[in-house]
C-alpha cells in the first residue's frame, strides 16, 4: 500500500515564496491518492519562538488554503522528521503502507529529513523533486548558485536507495 505524506504546506511558509507550480502538482497527487482510496497524511510543523512564522497557534501554522480541505488527517511536529515523537509509523503501519510518496516544503529539512526517516524505517521512498519547495535559497548558504531541490534530489537520487522522480516522470501508483 503507498501513502502520500505532504509535508509543511504551511500558511507560513508558502506566503514567503513563489510556489503555484509546486502547491499544484501537490494537489494533483493529493487528488490521485484519494480517488485511488489510498492515505494522504499532511505534516504541520510547530514551533514554540513567537517570531517564528510557523509559532504554535498562529495564522502562518496553520494548512494553507489550497490544501487544508483534504487534510482529514494532520500530524503535528516539532522537528524536521515526520517521524521523530509523532504517531506517522504506527498510523502507516495500520494502513499497511510499505512505501511513501513525499511532497511538501522545506526541502532541505522537513523533506529530507522526513525521507532518510522512512527509509531507515524500512519504507520504500519516491521524493517528487519538483512537489517540494523552500523558502531558503543559495544565499541562505552563501552558495550563491545552490540550486536547494535539485542538490537534495541529487544527493537522494545518488544514494541509490530513495526514487526521486519529477512529477511527469512519476508513475503513480
Amino acid at each position: 500500500m503507498e501513502a502520500l505524506l505532504v509535508i509543511d504546506v504551511q500558511n507560513g511558509i508558502v506566503e514567503h515564496g513563489e510556489f503555484q507550480e509546486e502547491l499544484a502538482k501537490i494537489e494533483k497527487m493529493i487528488l490521485h491518492f484519494k480517488e485511488k482510496g489510498k492515505p494522504v497524511i499532511f505534516m504541520r510543523h510547530l514551533d514554540s519562538v513567537e517570531e517564528s512564522p510557523l509559532y504554535e497557534g498562529s495564522r502562518g501554522s496553520e494548512l494553507h488554503e489550497s490544501v487544508k480541505g483534504y487534510a482529514e488527517q494532520v500530524i503535528e511536529k516539532r522537528t524536521p522528521s515526520s517521524f521523530y515523537q509523532t504517531n506517522l509509523a504506527e498510523l502507516l503501519d495500520d494502513y499497511g503502507v510499505n512505501q511513501v510518496y513525499i511532497t511538501g516544503f522545506m526541502t532541505e529539512f522537513c523533506c529530507l529529513f522526513t525521507t532518510i526517516a522512512a527509509f531507515d524505517r524500512g519504507y520504500q521512498v519516491t521524493l517528487i523533486e519538483d512537489a517540494t519547495g523552500t523558502t531558503n535559497n543559495g544565499e541562505t548558504y552563501e552558495m550563491a548558485d545552490l540550486n536547494i531541490r535539485d542538490f537534495v534530489g541529487t544527493v537522494l537520487h545518488w544514494s541509490e536507495v530513495v526514487d526521486v522522480v519529477d512529477f511527469e516522470e512519476l508513475e503513480l501508483p
